[in-house]
């Protein structure tokens, strides 16, 4: 399911259910600016075996820089 959030909710999800913050762009632009904490998965690149990084039992947000 995909939801957009705001700010407040970002920080609710990642302090009280240990959500996974997720960059989708390419790795220079998550060396460049991203979220503190954030997971760099560039999209174009993402495959069933990368996603396996993640935990299943929390939480993920993805976003991209335009959406900060």
């Amino acid at each position: 399911m995909v939801t957009s959030i705001d700010r407040a909710e970002l920080l609710r999800l990642v302090e009280e259910e240990g959500a996974q913050i997720v960059d989708v762009l390419p790795e220079r632009e998550y060396a460049e600016a991203h979220i503190p904490g954030a997971i760099s998965l560039y999209l174009r690149r993402m495959t069933p075996e990368t996603v396996t990084r993640l935990r299943h039992d929390k939480p993920v947000v993805v976003y991209c820089h335009d959406a900060l």
